[in-house]
């Protein structure tokens, strides 16, 4: 019986036989070799970091005068630093305060009314089987979104006239009629009740979207183990949309404080400013019409302080309790 006897080899002779055996690497493309190769490809994105760059970033260098005395005509970045002042003047203030209030709970009640109605709007078409219905749904429910605001406030303003349906409805059943748009105390349901309207039809095409995404072997094995439609939809639908619904949640959260503003500024009026007034209007009073743009800005620094802690905050609690996050 004959054995084999293994040769050492000297190192630099191992290293040449292995150099001589791995394949050869790939040279890393520089950016400006990558830029001449896909110049194309990266041309479409000029106007959008333009659009970024002159409408979201070189505003932010007004925010200065939060903290510098500004004059209508006199420099643009203001002309005496004031420090704090005008952060002061808004802590102090019962009125700030009160509109914030006003702002925490539409933008509360907004979340939690017009959040999960896409998703069961969503649900409840990927159940229907007649694909001419579905499609009348879809269109039905995605108009209101490409009305502009202007229009939608109008319609909801006409709907709930003195002499509108609503109330014409209501002298039919024996009802005296309800100055809807004139109490405080209709505001903001009417103001949900619209932004629903408007919003839940395009919300649903991203939720279709995700349901075209999960495998169908995952509901045949759930038929095989005997579950029925709901709970194919708790165990299968829902964990399969997860990773979107977290998203847009993430996303609606970072947006908490800045509620309509458009609509909520067409749709209100001063009898209505107890519920109706939030931070946005307010900024628009202060700053735009009373000519007090430093006090303005430093309300709106605050008010996206805010929301970059939320968001920051809502995507830190996603990414330990689900697993998803934008980050």
């Amino acid at each position: 019986m004959s054995t084999t006897k293994a040769v050492d080899l000297p190192p630099d002779t191992r290293s040449r036989s292995r150099a001589r055996s791995d394949p050869p690497r790939r040279s890393r493309r520089t950016w400006r070799q990558s830029l001449r190769r896909d110049w194309q490809l990266y041309s479409l994105a000029v106007l959008p970091l333009l659009f970024f760059a002159v409408f979201r970033y070189l505003p932010m260098l007004g925010n200065v005068i939060a903290f510098r005395r500004y004059r209508p005509g006199g420099s643009m970045f203001g002309d005496e630093w004031v420090g704090w002042r005008y952060f002061k003047l808004f802590w102090h203030d019962p009125s700030f305060w009160h509109v914030f209030t006003n702002t925490l709970v539409i933008g509360v009640l907004t979340l939690v009314v017009c959040f999960p109605m896409p998703i069961i709007l969503a649900l409840l078409l990927n159940e229907v089987r007649s694909r001419s219905f579905k499609k009348l749904v879809q269109s039905v429910s995605y108009l209101p979104h490409f009305l502009s605001t202007v229009i939608v406030a109008g319609v909801v303003m006409q709907f709930v006239a003195a002499d509108g349906p609503v109330n014409q409805l209501l002298h039919h059943i024996g009802h005296k009629p309800i100055l809807f748009i004139q109490q405080p105390g209709w505001f903001r349901s009417i103001y949900v009740s619209s932004e629903l309207w408007q919003t839940v039809g395009w919300g649903t095409i991203l939720y279709l979207a995700a349901l075209t995404s999960i495998d169908d072997n995952l509901y045949e094995a759930a038929r095989i183990d005997g579950a029925n439609r709901w709970k194919q939809t708790w165990h299968v639908t829902l964990p399969g949309i997860r990773p979107t619904m977290v998203t847009l949640l993430i996303l609606n959260v970072g947006t908490f404080m800045a509620v309509g503003f458009e609509k909520i500024l067409l749709l209100y009026n001063p009898l209505t400013y107890p519920t109706a007034d939030v931070v946005s209007t307010y900024l628009y009073r202060m700053g735009v019409i009373s000519n007090n743009f430093s006090y303005a800005a430093a309300i709106g620094l605050f008010e996206s302080l805010i929301g970059l802690v939320l968001i920051v905050t809502a995507n830190r609690i996603s990414r330990r309790a689900v697993g998803t996050s934008l980050w």
